[in-house]
């Protein structure tokens, strides 16, 4: 079993399910004690804002804001510079202990020992 997981998300209220498994795989993976890094891109890159996540709505779906928690409470979540920037998203915009960072530091991440990445 990979010891990291790195999940990148690219859609957000667009396709709420692409979404929300993402989400659900990535807070599923920290209650198992897997180390988890969570990529906000393209339309998900919303999700790093305060409120935001309360706004999603997907019926049978775990609500966003308590997988988010959970996912801060073990692992990372880092939104894209390029998709922050293409957003007028700054620093200090996000919710605390999200960072922003980009492709070069995905794929640092992605390619690490023992790391399976999952994109949806």
């Amino acid at each position: 079993m990979a010891k990291k997981l790195v999940v990148k998300v690219t859609a957000g209220a667009d396709a709420p399910e692409r979404c929300s498994q993402a989400f659900t795989v990535a807070a599923v993976a920290v209650a198992s004690g897997v180390e988890v890094s969570l990529w906000l891109t393209g339309e998900s890159a919303w999700f790093a804002l305060p409120g935001k996540a309360a706004e999603f709505e997907l019926p049978h779906a775990a609500p966003l804001p308590d997988l988010i928690e959970s996912i801060q409470a073990g692992g990372r979540i880092t939104l894209c510079t390029q998709c922050a920037a293409r957003r007028d998203i700054s620093e200090g915009d996000v919710l605390e202990g999200v960072r922003i960072a980009g492709a070069q530091v995905f794929v640092q991440e992605a390619l690490g020992d023992e790391t399976q990445a999952l994109v949806y």
